[in-house]
């Protein structure tokens, strides 16, 4: 059998899906993103089908893509765990979950001081809902993981806080002061649905969720076609296409923390902790 599908490039588009893009992925991977796009290009040639779309900043896989997806997580754990057996492997991995709204603003820089924080390990990243990511925690598949968290204690350690702003569409205009908001809301479980649906019923207005997505993006796509105001986190630079609104109630900003898995070591997710703090203070 002549066709090969290479380890490096297969790692590459495991990275693009769990990093929800290229040029996420070329951070986690310490890679350019020229670099990330020829790997993926090179199972294509190998598969002679299209593995991947773009869509704006964001990559989707084709139907081949999916199928392949799921097989290069597969042959990705078969090799590590071949490397683990032989006694081959060079470094620990870390795995690092974060929720898209800190990894949209800090997965570069965070990236960069993880690795530096930590030389001797193999440090990657995923990126999904808080929710998710506790439970992914607590099951013990993510190592530690940044994320939107009111709980305190146990194995949840400070990283700061982000501030809160209502975004809409610069022509975007609000109802009257007795109808229901139209807002744009990503979809259950999420704690930013919550607080905004919180915020809002606080002030005595009806929300109207007219748009659940399942992603940053696609919060976004909604929100800029004017569907409705939305409640994100702070960003600077200020996210194209929104425009902040002042005439909504203003939220406390939201803490966040790092949550470590059952039997890390405590010194470790203690100087993660300070790593992620000290990212997130630069940027806020």
């Amino acid at each position: 059998m002549s066709a090969v599908l290479d380890i490096v490039a297969l790692r590459s588009m495991v990275a693009v899906a769990d990093c929800g893009g290229f040029h996420r992925a070329a951070a986690a991977l310490s890679l350019t993103q020229s670099a990330v796009s020829q790997h993926l290009r090179k199972l294509e040639r190998v598969l002679d089908r299209k593995l991947v779309v773009r869509e704006g900043r964001q990559a989707k896989f084709t139907a081949s893509g999916e199928l392949l997806l799921a097989e290069a997580r597969r042959i990705l754990d078969a090799h590590d765990e071949a490397l683990r057996r032989l006694g081959a492997e060079e470094r620990r991995t870390l795995v690092f979950g974060s929720t898209e709204h800190a990894a949209d603003r800090l997965l570069p820089e965070l990236a960069t001081r993880m690795r530096a924080a930590f030389p001797a390990l193999e440090v990657r990243f995923r990126l999904d809902r808080t929710a998710r990511l506790a439970e992914a925690v607590d099951r013990g598949s993510i190592d530690i993981a940044l994320l939107i968290d009111m709980s305190v204690g146990g194995r949840s350690r400070d990283a700061g806080r982000l501030r809160m702003d209502w975004y809409a569409a610069p022509d975007w205009a609000p109802p009257g002061p007795g109808e229901p908001l139209p807002m744009v809301v990503f979809d259950e479980p999420c704690i930013m649905r919550r607080l905004a649906v919180d915020a809002v019923t606080g002030i005595g207005r009806h929300p109207d969720l007219v748009c659940e997505a399942a992603d940053l993006a696609g919060v976004l796509a909604a929100a800029r076609s004017g569907l409705g105001v939305t409640l994100l986190p702070s960003a600077k630079p200020r996210l194209e296409g929104l425009v902040v609104r002042d005439d909504l109630p203003q939220l406390d900003s939201a803490p966040l923390r790092v949550r470590a898995r059952p039997g890390l070591d405590d010194d470790l997710a203690d100087l993660v902790a300070k790593t992620a703090r000290e990212v997130v203070e630069a940027h806020t």
